[in-house]
């Protein structure tokens, strides 16, 4: 009868130490990833550690400090660039500070599913919540988030108590249209997004009120649904219609891309006979015919500024429920220019 091959026991800290010569306390430094220890003991650590097959046990070392080192990342949208990107700026954000993070999209934006994803996540124990609320949630003044969790809000209303981080929505949109007003514009229509979004709520105020503020008039806003194709048939819309503009302020770069996509289609040309600008600085943005001016948004530094602050609360400093807006800035390329004479 053959035996059972004997089960190999896990390696200790203290194993890891006896081979690297160092002591436990060292092994735990560099399992940690802190700073404070010699290249080469580090080196000498980390090959013991792939010698006996060490892996720290982090789980129960979390628990034991009250700590999951976990984040959760909820989002109603996961396709848009804005959250694909600040998804990735969190995540890289949370990895530098020792923490995972945890998605969970939402599928619908209503009151129900969003109680329903805090709860979902605080059962997979994280230790607190970041929020792209992208769009609008029902009644939001009778929403409890969270049952005590930390909690941030990315791309949201202004009226919701709890610490936000957005994109200045409404400086890039005034730079967008000043940069028209430069080269002369004054016909300028404005392509919504969906106006469930705050993000496109909040870009087509400003356009009404910058053109208000420089006594020209609102053109009708035609709405989109993000995407290249929608910019394709309102680009179409329009230049069927008696008041071509010769400008025109796009909510996104895909919807400006489907535009002049549009324009070139009619036989017209970007930005001789109508100048294109879009919002958010995809990368390709350059590469689009003509290269697209549009408004960058530092999407980096909104996903950065979130993690940050939520660590803060979860290591237990006060929410003193702060509203940060993170700039944007103008990027000039091809297609837009001086107002065609006509």
């Amino acid at each position: 009868m053959e035996l059972p091959a004997p089960v190999r026991e896990r390696a200790s800290i203290n194993d890891v130490a006896r081979r690297a010569g160092v002591s436990a306390q060292t092994v735990s430094r560099v399992a940690n990833r802190m700073t404070n220890v010699r290249p080469a003991t580090r080196e000498r650590v980390l090959e013991a550690m792939q010698a006996l097959n060490y892996r720290p046990n982090s789980a129960a070392r979390n628990l034991k400090a009250g700590r999951f080192r976990s984040i959760g990342f909820v989002t109603f949208n996961l396709a848009t660039f804005g959250n694909e990107r600040t998804l990735s700026a969190v995540a890289e954000a949370s990895e530098a500070a020792g923490y995972t993070t945890t998605l969970l999209p939402v599928a619908d934006p209503t009151q129900l599913d969003v109680v329903g994803a805090f709860g979902r996540l605080e059962e997979q124990a994280v230790d607190g919540i970041i929020l792209v609320m992208s769009a609008e949630v029902g009644a939001l003044d009778e929403l409890t988030m969270t049952a005590g969790l930390p909690l941030v809000i990315i791309d949201s209303n202004a009226h919701l108590p709890y610490t936000i981080v957005d994109t200045d929505q409404e400086q890039g949109a005034r730079t967008a249209l000043q940069h028209l007003f430069d080269l002369g514009h004054r016909d300028i229509v404005h392509v919504a997004g969906p106006a469930s979004s705050y993000s496109a709520q909040r870009r087509a105020e400003a356009y009404r009120a910058t053109m208000a503020e420089a006594g020209l008039p609102e053109l009708p806003i035609l709405t989109g649904d993000w995407s290249a194709e929608s910019g394709l048939t309102l680009g179409r819309k329009l230049l069927e219609s008696d008041a071509v503009p010769t400008a025109i302020f796009a909510s996104n770069d895909h919807m400006a891309l489907g535009i002049m996509h549009a324009i070139h289609d009619a036989g017209l040309r970007v930005p001789q006979d109508i100048s294109v600008i879009g919002f958010d600085d995809v990368e390709g943005a350059a590469s689009f015919w003509p290269a697209l001016s549009t408004v960058h948004q530092n999407l980096d530094e909104v996903g950065r500024r979130a993690t940050s602050l939520l660590l803060a609360l979860i290591d237990g400093e006060p929410d003193e429920q702060q509203k940060i807006l993170v700039q944007t800035r103008l990027v000039v390329r091809d297609s837009t220019g001086p107002v065609p004479a006509r």
